[in-house]
């Protein structure tokens, strides 16, 4: 005959009152990130005013605002702008950090301390807005796509947590055994540090990815061609519009003020469905890489 024997952890009673605080901290910290998100999403299908309401009721149904989205040819433009911004961006990123954390995570290479002062430098100081924007105007990328894909393609502290990364988590012992077969430090490098490093590079994709995705100031300052804006500067104009349109104060008749009523409501719904549209790309990636994201910022930040 067997008997069953139930194992588990024995609290005392001063772990049960930490854990429901823990417990009842973490619902708290939940509602109140979630709360904003999901304010956004029932606005953006919510016609009248229920979005001056802070309610997660819509007050009644509609997809105005992202039909209105939709039929906005600046939005889609803004839209493939921002996708191949974004790609571009983070494979031309990950292409020099990765060139640039490996040789810092050998120790074989002499030059590496000084190297990684001069990168550290460059955290905290930097040539300031004007300076780059006349170095930019020399260079001629002034009104080009490479204005916002060159200038921080390289993030420091990115750069730090993959070096670190390969320096703590990819054994010594495999670059001995790669150099007797006759390996080469570039092939060892592909073949052998990148296939390994996945929980790392997923991470700091990301990081690139939703940087570039979320950014707009560059290209307001580099970018005057419309046809090249990221939907960032898009969303930016149409909040300014709408900006414009609740300051006006000329008299106006009573027709009008109705027209400018819907019109507003046009725009606030329009800005929600623009916010929840804009949100998408990212909201799709992070699932794929949330199992790395953990794993691979406490392993490459821990140790160094």
């Amino acid at each position: 005959m067997r008997v069953k024997i139930k194992v588990g952890i024995r609290y005392t009673r001063g772990d049960k009152i930490f854990l429901t605080i823990d417990w009842i901290l973490l619902v708290i910290f939940f509602v109140i990130i979630l709360y904003p998100l999901l304010f956004i999403f029932v606005s953006s299908i919510s016609a009248g005013t229920s979005y001056m309401r802070l309610s997660l009721v819509p007050k009644k149904f509609s997809l105005e605002g992202y039909k209105a989205v939709f039929e906005h040819a600046a939005v889609w433009i803004g839209y493939r702008n921002s996708l191949i911004y974004t790609v571009s961006y983070t494979l031309i990123s990950m292409f020099i950090t990765i060139c640039c954390a490996y040789p810092l995570s050998r120790k074989d290479f002499g030059t590496r301390k000084i190297l990684m002062a001069l990168c550290l430098f460059t955290m905290y100081f930097n040539g300031g807005l004007i300076p780059t924007y006349i170095w930019m105007r020399q260079l001629k990328l002034i009104n080009t796509v490479w204005a916002l894909l060159l200038p921080n393609s390289l993030s420091i502290y990115n750069m730090i947590v993959m070096r670190t990364y390969f320096s703590t988590q990819i054994p010594e012992e495999l670059h001995e055994a790669s150099m007797l077969d006759g390996c080469s430090d570039m092939r060892y490098l592909v073949n052998v540090i990148i296939p390994l490093s996945g929980p790392i590079l997923a991470v700091i994709a990301l990081y690139y990815a939703v940087g570039m995705w979320n950014d707009y100031f560059n290209a307001m300052i580099y970018i005057s061609d419309r046809s090249l804006l990221p939907l960032q500067n898009i969303l930016r104009e149409i909040l300014m519009v709408n900006v414009q349109h609740n300051t006006s104060t000329s008299p106006l008749t009573q027709q009008q003020i109705e027209d400018i009523a819907k019109m507003e409501q046009r725009a606030e719904l329009m800005k929600y469905s623009l916010i929840v549209v804009s949100s998408v790309p990212v909201m799709i990636l992070y699932p794929f890489v949330q199992k790395y994201f953990v794993k691979g910022v406490m392993i490459g930040a821990v140790k160094g």
